[in-house]
């Protein structure tokens, strides 16, 4: 069955109680009072710091507009095993263009897969199978139409609960191209002590050895810890460290200066058996403070601007349109249908994601003026980066058949079980499904005189940066396909951690309800799929390793099988690769003078004023890690960068609505 089914079963045995963080929907605004010091958009991991950082003095005022629904009751959303069912679901092709795959596109262990070129070039795949998209034929070329990715804002849609910080080389770097050692890694890593509470694991085990623990901090809000549940895998994952010098053991995986190379332990974004989220945590704990106001269910249709900036030549956005999300009521379409209007004293503050502020940004006349005029949008300020320079990484489900029934296949297979596994839960917290559907991870590099870096610069962050990414999970896990009826499975990740591969988000229309076109660009270059095709290789000698040979019979479905070759490889890869889900990239941070890129060093969005944009979008590479921890370091330290920014307006007797006091 898909894996899904195990989230619907438990949905239909188990109720969880709201929490008691209050929140508004739309229906129940007045416009009149809509006036808030800071205006956020998007109620996710950076939106919701930053909404309880500044709600700290009593004296702010801040309105966060939310795109999805409340997490509370909602049980995928709190069982850390149920993670993965959060995601979006397998995408659907419309009618016309089904005719037009290839028989190339069809194959991968007896699935239809629905992987198309990106183009009319042979070498630009996109192998989306986890995303819910379609697609649109036109010009010669086929065109990516997301559906439900301008949504990912919402803290519904909820990530695998990998806690990291990013490499130190990726902190410095990001300082170095935005020419501001604030983002130094020795200026970011205080941030954890604000941000992270280390929690014992929920089984309890001595976790000597599986972390250390001065590299992390214990009395911030989210909680993190280590896996609480041992899956068969665990002793021999760890056997095979100790036998393949290629493979070293990494007692701490969670970066910074400590190098995330080799594999150990899995760090999660949970305590107590459930997850911990930034609604759970940052959100939770600025629920009684008056000056904090939540709003579900409103989707922000476009930025309005209130005239000049200070500064010659720029433009002030403090006004916010916003309206129901269609489906909820009142929404476009009903009689009762309502455009909102918030203004912001001080800040609006984007925190939509990296396809969802591409895509404000240009829906409020800030990008590409070509493109916008094609679309009648007015330019207001002409920047051709926005929605440019979309990074990701890719992942590719390596599944292998194992011996005996103690993966856990058999336990989703069953109700029973299932069933066992939910009382467990409900009863103590503990168990399966407590725990995450990883336990052992790990990172590493591709070798200095591979054959590629004679054409292809080094990518990576640094030396001590990877470039691919290696997950291990104790059954079959292939997003959006079926789980066999029988048999018992491993699935080993290879995630491309280094890209070199860019791509874009941009307006379909200048209608707010039309997705995006997102075109990730994927393995389209030399260096992404010699990455990929080379990880590939690299597990199948990990399960080669003396700890697995009673265990491992051998891969899964006759093309993994026979994937001997370098082409049979990369054609495994293009038919079968997906996404993590970690874009970023399309708001791109730059230095203050530099006429490239979308956001400032203070993240204000550049010919702007009063603007800032905090969230994935400003990283101008993707983290080499998983990006939940680099987004929370993020909009800690925006946050201290707004709180300054409002002491030297004051200082400086300058209002904090300076910009065309008679538009606001």
């Amino acid at each position: 069955m898909r894996f899904s089914a195990l989230a619907s079963f438990v949905l239909s045995s188990l109720l969880v109680p709201a929490h008691g963080i209050i929140v508004s929907q739309t229906a129940g605004l007045n416009e009149g009072k809509l006036v808030y010091d800071y205006i956020i958009v998007g109620g996710g991991n950076a939106g919701l710091v930053i909404a309880n950082r500044l709600t700290e003095d009593p004296d702010v005022t801040v309105l966060v507009l939310e795109a999805g629904p409340s997490n509370e009751g909602v049980v995928a959303a709190e069982i850390p095993f149920l993670g993965p069912t959060l995601t979006p679901s397998m995408f659907k092709l419309s009618d016309d263009t089904e005719s037009l795959l290839t028989s190339r596109n069809r194959y991968a262990m007896g699935l239809e897969l629905h992987c198309h070129p990106a183009t009319w070039n042979e070498r630009s795949y996109l192998c989306l199978s986890s995303w819910k998209i379609a697609w649109r034929f036109e010009q010669r070329q086929y065109v990516l139409i997301a559906y439900g990715l301008v949504y990912m804002l919402t803290p519904i849609h909820q990530d695998y609960l990998f806690h990291q910080f990013g490499t130190d080389e990726d902190w410095d770097r990001l300082a170095e191209v935005s020419n501001d050692k604030g983002w130094a890694w020795k200026n970011i890593k205080p941030y954890i002590q604000k941000h992270e509470k280390i929690v014992p694991p929920v089984d309890g085990h001595n976790t000597k050895g599986q972390f250390i623990p001065r590299l992390h901090g214990f009395h911030g809000e989210t909680s993190v810890s280590l896996p609480g549940f041992n899956q068969t895998i665990d002793p021999l994952v760890l056997e095979a460290t100790k036998q393949l010098p290629e493979f070293p053991y990494n007692e701490d995986t969670s970066g910074g200066d400590h190098s995330v190379l080799g594999i150990g332990f899995l760090q999660s974004s949970a305590g107590g058996g459930a997850r911990s989220s930034s609604s759970t945590s940052y959100l939770a704990d600025a629920d009684n403070r008056p000056g904090l106001t939540v709003v579900i269910n409103a989707i922000v249709t476009k930025l309005i601007s209130t005239g000049n900036g200070i500064a010659s030549g720029t433009k002030a956005f403090r006004r916010v349109q916003f309206t129901a999300v269609p489906g909820t009521l009142p929404f476009p379409g009903d009689s009762q249908a309502t455009y909102l209007t918030a203004t912001a004293r001080r800040e609006v503050i984007l925190s939509a994601g990296s396809v969802g502020t591409a895509q404000i940004l240009q829906l409020s006349g800030i990008g590409n003026a070509t493109d916008l005029k094609s679309l009648e949008i007015d330019p207001i300020v002409d920047n051709p980066d926005v929605g440019e320079n979309l990074s990701d990484h890719t992942l590719l489900p390596n599944i292998f058949y194992v011996q005996g029934n103690s993966s856990f296949d058999h336990v989703l297979r069953s109700n029973e079980l299932t069933q066992a596994a939910v009382d467990e839960w409900l009863e103590h917290r503990k168990g399966m499904l407590a725990n995450n559907v990883v336990n052992n991870f790990g990172f590493a590099r591709i070798p200095s005189d591979a054959p590629i870096f004679k054409k292809t610069e080094d990518p990576a962050a640094g030396p001590k940066s990877p470039h691919w990414e290696m997950i291990l999970s104790n059954f079959y896990f292939n997003p959006g396909f079926n789980t066999p009826p029988v048999g018992s499975f491993m699935t080993v990740i290879v995630v491309l951690i280094s890209p070199t591969s860019r791509g874009s988000v941009r307006l379909y229309s200048d209608d707010p309800f039309d997705k995006p076109l997102i075109d990730p660009q994927y393995l389209t270059t030399d260096f992404d799929i010699f990455t990929m095709r080379e990880g590939v290789k690299a597990i199948k000698r990990f399960l080669g390793a003396p700890a697995f040979s009673d265990y491992v019979i051998g891969p899964y479905g006759d093309i993994f099988a026979g994937s001997k070759t370098d082409a049979q490889i990369e054609d495994y890869v293009r038919g079968l690769c997906t996404t993590i889900f970690h874009p970023v990239g399309t708001a791109s941070m730059s230095p203050a003078k530099a006429k490239h890129g979308v956001v400032n060093p203070d993240l204000t969005v550049k010919g702007t004023e009063g603007l800032r944009i905090v969230d994935a979008s400003v990283f101008p590479f993707v983290p080499s890690t998983h990006t939940q921890g680099p987004v929370y370091l993020l909009a800690e330290r925006a946050s201290d960068i707004i709180k300054e920014a409002a002491k030297k307006a004051h200082a400086s007797g300058a209002p904090a609505d300076s910009a065309s006091h008679d538009e606001l």
